[in-house]
């Protein structure tokens, strides 16, 4: 019996434990999920410093014309005392001295005897970064579950912080099977086709973070099917396409049953991808995708990309849309929940104009899909739908219904 698209992604995430730890140097981070809460170990800045080029002075002394003997650089451990008449030349980030009431940038003051001339209405605190007004010492900075980006690898680094605990990336398995597919470095002839879902599915595998093992392309028969799978069971997750269907030559779920595989759900109530398989041969998850091109991308986006996000240990583990409205009139056919490829501009999604189950060419001019309630004939222009991406990652802490209309 099949099960509903929410059935099916309950059980992917009941049944997907996050990846257990290991310990990276921040400058191997980048795309790694944090597997620990990182507090401040200091204030930053950690003292009072200048934000300007210019002169360390009283409030008081305003149109007066200062003396100027010395310079305070950036990095000086300067300790400094300021006098009411007086002002010290100081750089950019260099500390301020005791005393120091405000800065006054460099161009907005003129040369006088000794010195230089301030200008009027000074204010307390001027141009002056305070100690801990960016961070403050034992402040939460990153949350265990968090994807390491540009911008967190600087938190770290501003921190003094080295090494840090992550979740190990997912690791893949990949093939597909079918005696009419070859490779794209192979000959084919009339009768034969190119392997082409294996390709997308590793590099979208790739795009979301996890390390790829291909491992060729199976005949269509048990022996050789079982050799595939008996190479991928060191991975997290073996991925397949084709064969999952009920013809002839279809022998993936006999030979993975060969396995003893725990099948969760065999069949969902989508399309295209109906007889997509989600399982686990001891603790390697197995998911089971359509062989044709189109259906097994878009499947993987949902059910791949989801195993995917709750494996790598990313708080945000649910596939999150963007609600937007239509760009045209849209038709389709009710029945079953369907996935719709099409373009998100920012503004309008606007479908696909032809595209099936077989085709390779709407997904290369796909940014996104959209996914239509099986009862929905119809979709007018400016109607609201759920656009869920393709080339990005999108993704939510909490779990969203991401079905249109």
């Amino acid at each position: 019996m099949a099960v509903t698209i929410k059935q099916a992604l309950d059980l992917i995430y009941k049944n997907t434990t996050k990846k257990s730890l290991k310990l990276l140097p921040i400058e191997q981070a980048l795309g790694s999920i944090l597997a620990e809460d990182i507090h401040a170990t200091h204030n930053l800045p950690p003292y009072d410093n200048s934000a300007m080029d210019g002169y360390a002075v009283k409030v008081s002394d305003a149109q007066t014309c200062v003396k100027v003997h010395h310079t305070i650089f950036a990095g000086d451990n300067s300790h400094e005392s300021l006098e009411s008449g007086y002002g010290i030349k100081i750089m950019t980030g260099a500390r301020i001295p005791e005393g120091c009431e405000c800065i006054v940038p460099v161009e907005n003051t003129t040369e006088c005897k000794e010195g230089v001339k301030l200008p009027e209405g000074l204010a307390q605190g001027r141009h002056i970064r305070l100690c801990g007004e960016d961070i403050k010492k034992g402040e939460l900075l990153l949350k265990s579950g968090q994807k390491l980006q540009a911008h967190q690898i600087t938190l770290l680094a501003s921190q003094g912080i080295s090494h840090i605990k992550v979740h190990k990336r997912p690791r893949v398995a990949l093939f597909a099977s079918g005696n009419e597919l070859k490779m794209h470095f192979e000959n084919v002839e009339a009768y034969q086709l190119y392997n082409t879902n294996t390709p997308t599915l590793l590099s979208r595998a790739q795009e979301l973070g996890c390390e790829v093992d291909f491992i060729g392309t199976a005949k269509d028969s048990v022996q050789d099917l079982k050799a595939h799978i008996k190479s991928a069971l060191n991975s997290d997750l073996i991925i397949t396409s084709g064969g999952v269907s009920v013809g002839d030559a279809d022998y993936t779920k006999e030979s993975f049953s060969a396995f003893n595989m725990q099948t969760y759900f065999d069949k969902v109530e989508i399309k295209p991808g109906k007889p997509t398989t989600f399982g686990r041969i001891n603790e390697t998850l197995v998911l089971n995708l359509p062989g044709n091109p189109l259906a097994a991308a878009l499947n993987f986006e949902l059910f791949g990309q989801s195993i995917i996000l709750a494996l790598s240990g990313i708080n945000e583990k649910f596939i999150n849309p963007i609600e937007t409205k239509m760009k045209n009139d849209y038709k389709l056919k009710k029945g079953r929940i369907t996935l719709v490829p099409g373009y998100f501009d920012g503004s309008s999604f606007e479908p696909c104009i032809k595209f099936a189950p077989g085709m390779v060419s709407p997904l290369a001019s796909s940014n996104s899909y959209i996914m239509v309630d099986e009862g929905v004939e119809f979709i007018a222009s400016e109607d609201s739908v759920k656009v869920i991406p393709i080339r990005f990652c999108f993704s939510n802490e909490k779990e969203r219904n991401l079905v249109s209309c």
